[in-house]
């Protein structure tokens, strides 16, 4: 409803202003405090926290005597306010700030009063500064400023609030209306130069921006905040939004509803201001002024001033549902964080990251907006149904055999679920639940498996719709040290679960080569390895067969008995295989409940695991007994090399406590084999298909991925190559982009062909080749027996 001269008449904006500065000045007190300085600003309240807006004026003037009389910390003076935008929103700001002693100050004056910054003067009084569109941008092209060519072509203009205003700024007052059409006021990149410089620390320390403009005239004001969790923090040097308050970052206050903080005056003025058209409306008045400008649609057509929305209505009504998305994500792990950023980065999804490990989960949930932490005790079967029954989705991160408890409480709620591990028989058995519930489960979501079922499938797909078939599968995958980072025994640092890692080696496996049936039985895949993967010459790669690999032939859509090869393998770097085999055969990767450790170091317990007494002897010639090596054995080196490097024949009492061996080995390994700071690790995906063309010729069909960690932020390889593509299917099912019910795998083409092309802009690209005849494909040239 606007007036004559086209103003609102009925509007919260001063209320707005008056709650957000209140707000303001709270915050930069806890800030202050939390920096180690004690001022003034921390007497401030929020606004809610006062009866009305005479007891705001009492307080505000009880800290304008406190800052005339004490001062302000000298490591921040002088404090500048800097406000932008004149309308309701900064006049309200303006009418609490006015209450504190202040000088108003121009531009031009900031870098005269930054030299002079000693000056006492400044410790008992602030300053203020009112800046327009005039102050704070410029002509690209050097020329003077002009209000209409600005609002005309504000492409023409270039922001300088970051070089000119910024660095004197204490606290920004944010109250602009603006369009994408203008530029920012400040980008990210504007806000992580100024972080940068350490004379800067004290500046840009808070901003209340009340007009809660997301993404808008700060880029970097990303999210609402609420009046119970009022502020967070932005450091644009490392790309980090939190909540902690001693952390590095400035903070913002973006309180959308900033009038319920003020209900009184709020519920007052809005009822006086609504009244007389209210009771216009009432008297069917509809000729009065303030109403017929509001009037949309009259007497079944739009009225004149709303005309122009003839030409969206004939291209027809889109509902929007602007209901929030809701994602539980069930665990903390390596993995976590790639997924949440993922997720985190579409504005209309809140995301509550659930953890036996709350530390750790806060830690993360701190760094993105619209993210909360929570515990999770699978065990505790209330809980886990609240948490579940709240969310839209579940993405379980927790061990494998914890999946199906989540399951069964997403089904009964009607809740789809994302998890990464394989399916295993007891998730295979709610598959049927799920569907009658019509509920999606997508499993198999991650690396290995995942992506690279995604990647084969695309492949396969394409070749039977050219009528041609697939003889011969070969598929490796690992994730591995970078090569300039495997430096130890075994070539390897663990970029995901070490017990994940551990239990792999001890399945069984088979698979078909050249047309013969393979089976290798439990515990013994590291005696059956490949010595020689020759997927590169620049790598020297082993590997082991991964489980059942026959069992995808159907999913695929392949048939087992027109095939010379169906393989599925895991790829190590030489070296591996030899070293585990002799942890296992010694004991130390026992999953017998018999062999559960309460030891006083590691290398106590490495002395009980393999029986070795006190009597026993030197240690390398009774592990060279136990393992029937000769005491010369190059191996025995090794081995012992690669107890050292473990930590297992240090005198560290570190305390070891685990209900298995194989679990005790995984709390070693991942201590002595986690990733340095300033290390990377890789991940290697290759598939081999033999395809047989409808004219009888013969191509073999290559998909590769390789991808590297990132040293310098930390973030591994497989944590986005499982993260990623997690969240892209948890993101699917958030649009209703799948439709399948039931316990499935990304094999069809509504999750396959999005999945791919999404990873794509995540940089996360397959390379296909092809190339005629058979002779020097992997199939030929790996030594199968």
């Amino acid at each position: 409803m606007v007036n004559q001269e086209g103003k609102r008449q009925v509007l919260f904006g001063k209320h707005a202003g008056y709650a957000g500065m209140i707000d303001g000045l709270h915050g930069l007190g806890q800030r202050l405090l939390a920096l180690g300085y004690n001022s003034p600003f921390i007497h401030m309240g929020q606004a809610h926290v006062y009866p009305n807006l005479e007891c705001v004026h009492t307080k505000l003037r009880h800290v304008a005597d406190i800052i005339e009389d004490q001062g302000l910390p000298d490591a921040f003076a002088p404090m500048l306010f800097t406000f932008t935008g004149s309308g309701n929103v900064t006049q309200g700001a303006r009418a609490i700030f006015d209450d504190l002693p202040h000088d108003n100050v121009t531009v031009d004056e900031l870098p005269f009063i930054a030299k002079d910054r000693y000056n006492e003067r400044y410790r008992r009084r602030l300053l203020a500064l009112q800046v327009g569109a005039q102050d704070y941008v410029e002509r690209i092209d050097g020329g003077p400023y002009s209000r209409e060519e600005y609002r005309e072509h504000p492409e023409r203009y270039r922001s300088v609030f970051a070089t000119k205003i910024a660095p004197y700024t204490s606290m920004l007052v944010n109250g602009i209306y603006w369009e994408s059409k203008y530029p920012r006021l400040m980008t990210a990149k504007d806000l992580a130069h100024i972080q940068r410089q350490r004379e800067l620390k004290t500046r840009m320390l808070a901003i209340a921006d009340i007009s809660c403009d997301i993404g808008g005239s700060l880029e970097f004001m990303s999210h609402a905040s609420t009046i119970d969790s009022p502020f967070f923090y932005v450091d644009a040097v490392n790309g980090l939004e939190h909540k902690d308050i001693e952390k590095p970052g400035v903070q913002i206050n973006s309180i959308d509803n900033l009038p319920t903080e003020l209900p009184f005056e709020a519920s007052k003025h809005f009822g006086d201001s609504l009244y007389p058209y209210a009771k216009a409306l009432a008297l069917g008045d509809l000729k009065h002024p303030v109403l017929s400008r509001a009037i949309i649609c009259q007497d079944g057509a739009l009225t004149k001033q709303h005309k122009h929305l003839e030409e969206s209505l004939a291209s027809g009504l889109r509902v929007v549902n602007t209901r929030r998305k809701r994602v539980l994500l069930a665990g903390s792990g390596m993995v976590s964080q790639p997924l949440v950023d993922y997720l985190a980065s579409s504005k209309d999804t809140d995301i509550t990251i659930a953890s036996n490990d709350l530390t750790e989960a806060k830690r993360i949930a701190y760094q993105f907006p619209n993210t909360v932490a929570a515990h999770l005790d699978v065990s505790d079967s209330a809980a886990l149904d609240q948490l579940i029954k709240d969310s839209d989705v579940v993405v379980s991160l927790v061990p494998a055999h914890l999946h199906p408890r989540l399951a069964d409480v997403a089904i009964r709620r009607g809740k789809h679920m994302v998890t990464a591990s394989y399916i295993s028989p007891e998730m295979q058995k709610l598959d049927q639940a799920a569907r009658d519930a019509q509920v999606s489960i997508i499993s198999e979501i991650g690396l290995d498996p995942g992506i690279d079922h995604c990647s084969a499938m695309k492949i396969i797909d394409e070749a039977k719709e050219r009528g041609a078939k697939i003889r011969s599968f070969i598929s490796w995958c690992g994730g591995l040290a970078a090569p300039e980072n495997s430096n130890n025994q075994i070539g390897y640092k663990f970029s995901w679960s070490p017990r994940g890692v551990l239990t792999a080696g001890l399945n069984a496996a088979q698979f078909k080569a050249n047309g013969q049936m393979r089976e290798i039985p439990e515990g013994k895949l590291f005696e059956n390895r490949f010595s020689s993967v020759p997927l590169y010459p620049g790598f020297a790669f082993e590997g082991l067969a991964n489980r059942d690999s026959l069992q995808y032939a159907d999913p695929y859509g392949l048939d087992l008995d027109t095939m010379d090869t169906m393989f599925r393998g895991t790829l190590r770097y030489s070296g591996y295989s030899e070293i585990m085999d002799c942890l296992l055969r010694l004991g130390l990767l026992s999953l017998d409940p018999k062999s559960h450790v309460s030891a006083a170091s590691a290398t106590e317990f490495l002395r009980r695991a393999i029986g070795m007494s006190k009597s026993s002897g030197d240690l390398r010639h009774f592990i060279a007994h136990r393992l029937a090596l000769p005491t010369n054995d190059p191996l025995l080196d090794r081995l012992l090399l690669a107890l050292e490097e473990f930590g297992m024949l240090s005198t560290d009492a570190s305390p070891v406590t685990a209900a298995t061996s194989l679990d005790a080995m995984s709390k070693i390994l991942q201590n002595s084999l986690k990733l340095q700071t300033g290390e990377r690790d890789l991940v290697c995906l290759f598939h081999e298909f033999g395809i047989e063309n409808l004219d009888g010729s013969y191509d073999v069909q290559t998909s590769s991925l390789v991808a590297y960690g990132d040293a310098e932020s930390g973030e591994t390889a497989m944590a986005r190559t499982v993260g990623i593509p997690a969240a892209i299917a948890t993101r699917l099912l958030l649009e209703d982009a799948v439709t399948t019910r039931g316990v499935i795998r990304p094999t069809t083409k509504e999750i396959y062909e999005p999945l791919l092309k999404r990873l794509e802009g995540k940089g996360l690209v397959f390379a296909e080749h092809t190339k005629s005849g058979v002779h020097n494909s992997l199939q030929r040239r790996m030594k199968w027996t």
